[in-house]
């Protein structure tokens, strides 16, 4: 009987998603249920993108929800290393024989001739993807080129007709057309794989025996099932779940949903009730009881309780459940230290305290100035962010604009977002003072506080993205319309 061995391979690219906790959670209880591994990998390959940060953001995250692994960072396995980033010999080695074997081609199109075949494609309505330019050089001609050192990529190559067939362990057979499937990239020019391949190659050589993963993939199977057939390897089970939807039954998107299990953390719900919400995500205890421990999932773990309609991760039922546990699971002296470690644990209360010293005369001032930074989304109304010089149109903009610049600052700190909010203002001919109004009033819920520059870098980047996403809403939000313009002038301004 083949052992159970899953894993979830999360890229370092971004803030912890709801979407990889979800992932991870349905991929530990199917292993752990029969007594399996549930292995941990960190998808590094993208040099630009990828950062040490988001890596431990990511572990630190899954730890605190209690997603738990057996093989991964810190719990280091027979299989590893588990960053691809430390496994480049071992992809070189695998490209190399599927390049002698004749499965795979160095390609050595320049991105300008990929643009124009890309126009052109677009144009003439074709499947846009690879044409085969360089399956047509010679052996001699791209060797010439090897040896020159030309610039390329590895590409693998596809059937010309037929379809790829597999099965689905919750959707049955699938088929997709070979028309469909683009000649995939496998190494890059900088010598690193891309996901399709290293994925495939880490899945065998560490004894993947079932990939679930959420439906987004399913496309890519054919790629992958061929990089199987390829190598002469058995494939594993594939499982594709269902994607998070928002209530609009859109994907779950940041643009429409605090997504970051950081917000979630910051926000004050319990890791136990986000873990049991994720877990009603497309499936159920067989009692049909809502409220239920990770190890109660785990013992009852059935994938064919998984249901394909498509999830809507709703924040208000989240709060009901949250709500629960915190009525039924903690004491009043539990409730205690889990409300005190929320608010004031760690360095984030020695942070706030030089603020609050600069503008309070008693104690008893200091839960009026300072309680935005252990509440929720402030009480705004229309009449919050009235203002002499500044019509709604510019406090919307102001606010979108500052949302965009926010979430590209690395490393998140004070002087980072006072440098990048001034140049803002500046770049929009306003004085800061009045770029500043909106943004106190959606961070703090007041046009006078404590530093706004201070207060965002102690609340972070999660909070700060949500209030200004609820003024925005407060402000009765920005139209598709309004969106494509305010987008078209922030380009501009860069």
């Amino acid at each position: 009987m083949t052992r159970i061995r899953t894993r979830i391979a999360p890229s370092p690219t971004g803030d912890p998603h709801v979407g990889t906790a979800y992932i991870a959670l349905f991929n530990r209880c199917f292993a752990h249920k029969s007594g399996g591994k549930f292995i941990l990998r960190i998808e590094d390959t993208d040099r630009q993108r990828s950062s040490a940060k988001s890596e431990a953001d990511i572990l630190a995250s899954l730890q605190w929800l209690g997603l738990s692994w057996d093989e991964g960072p810190g719990c280091e396995g027979e299989f590893g290393p588990y960053r691809q980033s430390e496994r480049s010999e071992i992809y070189s080695a695998h490209i190399e024989k599927l390049v002698v074997d004749g499965f795979a081609f160095p390609c050595f199109c320049s991105a300008e001739r990929l643009t124009e075949l890309r126009r052109q494609q677009l144009q003439d309505k074709q499947v846009i993807g690879y044409d085969g330019h360089c399956l047509q050089l010679s052996k001699d001609e791209v060797s010439t080129r090897l040896q020159q050192g030309s610039e390329h990529v590895i590409r693998m190559k596809i059937p010309d007709s037929g379809n790829c067939e597999f099965n689905d362990l919750l959707r049955g057979a699938v088929s997709i057309a070979w028309s469909q499937v683009d000649m995939q990239i496998l190494m890059k020019s900088d010598g690193l794989p891309t996901y399709h391949f290293a994925n495939v190659v880490d899945d065998h050589l560490m004894l993947i025996s079932h990939v679930i993963r959420g439906e987004e993939w399913i496309n890519s199977m054919p790629k992958h099932l061929l990089l199987y057939q390829y190598f002469g390897w058995q494939a594993p089970i594939f499982c594709h779940m269902p994607l998070l939807r928002n209530p609009d039954k859109s994907k779950l998107s940041k643009r429409k949903n605090p997504t970051s299990i950081g917000y979630y953390q910051a926000m004050g719900y319990l890791p136990e009730a986000l873990v049991n919400y994720l877990g009603l995500m497309g499936w159920s205890l067989p009692s049909g009881e809502e409220k239920f421990s990770l190890q109660e999932m785990t013992d009852c773990f059935d994938l064919e309780r998984v249901s394909l309609g498509g999830p809507v991760f709703d924040t208000e039922k989240l709060d009901w459940l949250n709500g629960k546990y915190i009525r039924e699971d903690l004491s009043d002296d539990e409730f205690a230290q889990k409300f005190a470690q929320w608010a004031f644990g760690g360095s984030k209360v020695k942070r706030i305290i030089p603020l609050l010293k600069q503008r309070v005369e008693r104690f008893s001032d200091v839960a009026e100035l300072g309680s935005f930074f252990i509440s929720g989304l402030p009480k705004l109304d229309v009449e919050s962010f009235q203002h002499k010089q500044l019509s709604t149109e510019t406090l919307l903009k102001i606010l979108q604009f500052s949302l965009w610049r926010l979430q590209q600052i690395k490393p998140w700190n004070r002087d980072n977002i006072e440098l990048e909010l001034q140049t803002l203002a500046t770049d929009l001919g306003l004085k800061i003072r009045e770029f500043l109004f909106p943004l106190f009033v959606a961070i703090s819920g007041k046009a006078v506080s404590t530093s706004v520059f201070d207060s965002m870098a102690i609340l972070e980047l999660d909070i700060c993205r949500a209030r200004i996403r609820h003024a925005i809403a407060v402000l009765r939000g920005i139209s598709k319309k309004q969106a494509k313009a305010l987008e078209r002038e922030y380009r501009d301004l860069k």
